[in-house]
């Protein structure tokens, strides 16, 4: 202990010059020469055969060390040395070599020269052998000499199980041993291959999940960290994993795809924690896009709400399928400054990216954009979207949601769009808020326009809550943890279907691309999330323990909010599509002269800000919308009817 507190204080700090590694490789080089020779001629040689043998030496080592130079072996930090640090060893001894042979038949057989040692084959060939074990022998020496006395208070060191014993698993292997830290203990890997089951590999035994996680196996061994570490794991057999991790408080990692390596290396720096998403035992949804690239080439593309969660990854998106401009729209400045900022790096040289500042309720406005632009495909994703906020709002949910949808559809009607792609919403099916119904007439406005008589084919997409999205209650749930809590939840019991943001946008391009007008596509969302569920597994996977660090808090259910969404009315049914991921609801399509009446006498309440009347407005047009939590319950209790 005395001594390892001693190499701690006085060498774990200190790295030797790589001039210093240099010289002593260099002399190693030599010695190996000289010593090649005594071996090669059984320790018989005369001092005449010895002094020429030395001065043989310094041609030979000097060739060397330009080797070593040229692949800088020297640069290694000895204490660290690698499998690469090896290869770079024998690469530069062996171009070393090639090129002294070479000198060596140069001289015996053009120039004539002959000597009794002038660069014996035998005595090179064993001076090489001689020089690549000592060189590399002495490195992993020092190797292990620093992990003796050199931080070795195993208790002081994480112990960690690798998840996947194959190629991948084995380098993730090398790179956190040979890390700077130098503070884990690889434990074991684990792996699904139950002929690799209680094998070892590079001294590391290797254990069947179930073995892990039960008899006390991870307590016993104190492990404390899990790394996934093996490609193509599905997203079923991953949660598995994760979950079983947790119920162990166990930190989760994982080590990213190849291509994401620096260098091709792995740095132990991006070896990251699992993601939320993955929490979610989701299949990633994955689409050639083939269909999509067509539509989009060469076309002037207009996005309202570009500045948002979906209409900036519609926007990302786009620019991958050679558009001739694209029409960055909305009214967040501050939000369109970044995206602008993100977006000019990826442009293509051929591509204009128009950004614009302005309000799709503004009639005239979006009228000048219309007409500057001409634009060929619109991808409607502006709307007001937050439940408890548009409760206390109709008004402007109707102002924005409904009306801002039939200017843009309007406009669109006008000036030839041959395209308009409305991003809607599962909260627009039997809705119980406000927002949901003011989605669900923006569906009905846009789905009740004729498109066989138009040039303009009017499509809908209906999805889910999307991870990491503003307002997402994932990103709820991070903010609430890094604040030390509590978390706070609406019910014990309320469930909700979740997709990523570039999952979701992937489809409404597809779904966009296969429409020809009148349609509602509906995405599948794989099976819903219970929150409080969530909620729990987001507190471990951040290290915490609920009750103990972090507290969830039950609040009850917010203005509007129902426990559960849904993807399909009472009345509706769906279709297959060419993709099993997309469905065609079939909806039916009310008559377009009452819509339009109703909506007269809709746009006159919002007008005046008579935010009852409006809402009983809205429940003329969907008579499925019942308020759920909200002050305008009360307007269900009784029949409406408007005249």
């Amino acid at each position: 202990m005395i001594l390892n507190d001693y190499f701690n204080k006085y060498f774990s700090g200190k790295f030797i010059s790589f001039w210093v590694i240099l010289i002593i490789d260099t002399v190693t080089v030599y010695t190996s020469f000289v010593l090649a020779g005594i071996l090669r001629f059984n320790f018989d040689i005369s001092s005449n055969g010895l002094r020429n043998l030395a001065v043989d030496g310094l041609v030979v080592t000097g060739m060397y060390f330009l080797s070593f130079l040229f692949f800088r072996t020297h640069l290694g930090i000895i204490r660290y040395s690698s499998q690469l640090d090896l290869q770079k060893i024998l690469a530069a001894c062996f171009t070393a070599l090639s090129f002294i042979l070479g000198l060596a038949l140069i001289m015996r057989q053009v120039v004539g020269i002959r000597g009794e040692l002038y660069y014996s084959v035998s005595i090179l060939i064993i001076q090489f052998l001689i020089s690549l074990f000592l060189l590399s022998s002495g490195r992993f020496f020092v190797k292990w000499l620093y992990g003796v006395f050199i931080n070795t208070d195993s208790k002081l060191k994480q112990r960690i199980l690798i998840y996947g014993a194959g190629e991948l698993g084995l380098m993730t292997k090398h790179s956190i041993l040979n890390s700077k830290s130098g503070n884990f203990i690889i434990e074991g890997f684990i792996d699904d291959n139950p002929n690799l089951h209680g094998k070892v590999l590079e001294g590391i035994p290797i254990y069947q999940m179930e073995k892990v996680f039960k008899n006390g196996f991870i307590e016993n061994r104190n492990i404390k960290q899990v790394i996934f570490s093996i490609p193509n794991l599905s997203a079923k057999k991953k949660k598995i994993v994760i979950d079983h991790c947790l119920d162990h408080n166990l930190v989760i990692k994982e080590v990213p795809p190849l291509n994401k390596w620096i260098h091709g290396e792995l740095s132990t720096n991006q070896i990251k924690k699992v993601r939320v998403e993955d929490l979610l035992g989701r299949e990633v949804i994955l689409l050639d896009n083939s269909n999509v690239r067509p539509v989009l080439e060469q076309k002037t593309i207009l996005v309202t709400g570009a500045a948002g969660s979906i209409g900036s990854e519609i926007a990302r998106q786009i620019i991958n399928y050679y558009p001739k401009t694209v029409i960055i729209l909305d009214q967040s400045e501050s939000d369109v400054y970044e995206l602008e900022n993100e977006l000019n790096l990826k442009r293509r040289s051929t591509m204009e990216l128009k950004y614009i500042i302005g309000d799709i309720t503004n009639q005239q406005r979006m009228e000048s954009i219309f007409k500057s632009f001409l634009p060929d495909i619109v991808f409607h994703a502006a709307a007001y979207k937050h439940v408890p906020l548009m409760e206390s709002n109709p008004c402007e949910a109707i102002h924005t949601n409904v009306f801002g949808t039939k200017i843009v559809a309007d406009l669109s009607i006008k000036y030839g769009v041959s395209k308009f792609v409305l991003v809607s919403t599962d909260k627009a099916i039997n809705p119980t808020n406000v927002m949901g119904c003011t989605k669900r007439v923006a569906e009905m406005y846009i789905n009740g326009i004729d498109s066989k008589s138009l040039k303009t084919q009017f499509v809908t997409t209906r999805f889910g809550n999307v991870l990491g999205s503003n307002g997402s209650v994932v990103n709820l749930f991070k903010n609430q943890i890094e604040k030390g809590g509590p978390i706070t939840i609406t019910h014990r019991d309320i469930t909700r279907f979740f997709m990523t943001i570039p999952e979701a946008c992937n489809l409404v391009l597809e779904a966009g691309a296969m429409g020809n007008g009148g349609e509602i596509f509906v995405f599948d969302m794989g099976e819903s999330i219970k929150i409080y569920d969530l909620a729990k597994k987001m507190i471990r996977l951040s290290g915490l323990t609920e009750g103990k660090d972090i507290e969830i808090i039950e609040i009850g259910l917010r203005p509007g909010e129902k426990l559960f969404e849904e993807l399909l009315a009472n009345q509706e049914n769906t279709i297959p599509t060419h993709h099993p991921k997309i469905l065609k609801a079939q909806v039916f399509a009310g008559k377009n002269d009452i819509l339009m009446h109703k909506l007269t006498k809709l746009k006159v309440e919002i007008d005046n800000y008579h935010n009852e009347n409006a809402v009983t407005i809205l429940k003329n047009l969907v008579p499925e919308y019942k308020s759920n939590n909200s002050e305008f319950s009360k307007l269900d209790t009784f029949l409406v009817k408007v005249v």
